[in-house]
């Protein structure tokens, strides 16, 4: 129902600041829960954030917690990942995800990866020492 296409990545130097964006452009309108996760070669994709279908609950790991804000515009159709203060450690694809329809918007988290069944193609963010 939903395809994802994430924008946004480049290279940017530690401290700095990113913006990634995540539009659904299939015909499909969802406001279900979505979340944004990355991955390093040879490690497992990690949970990075997640925003309710509402926008008013937001969850974040530990690593980003203070750093990166989720949000959402549901008129738009878009979920945006704000990364600020980044850090080699962050250099990563970076997947927009939505959650699966048969957790609706009522799990009390979404920070598991068996949760989303929609996935975007990735988008490299490199973040130089």
């Amino acid at each position: 129902q939903l395809q994802l296409v994430e924008s946004g990545g480049g290279l940017v130097q530690a401290g700095g600041s990113l913006r990634l964006s995540c539009v659904n452009s299939g015909r499909t309108f969802s406001t279900l829960a979505k979340g944004w996760f990355r991955q390093v070669q040879g490690r497992e994709r990690e949970f990075v954030a997640s925003i309710s279908g509402s926008g008013t609950n937001t969850e974040y790991a530990d690593s980003v917690k203070g750093r990166f804000t989720i949000s959402r515009d549901n008129a738009e159709n878009t979920v945006t990942l704000q990364m600020n203060s980044l850090k080699p450690e962050d250099t990563a694809v970076y997947y927009c995800a939505g959650v699966a329809p048969v957790y609706g918007d009522r799990s009390a988290t979404f920070n598991q990866k068996y949760q989303y069944l929609y996935w975007g193609q990735g988008t490299q963010v490199t973040v130089s020492s």
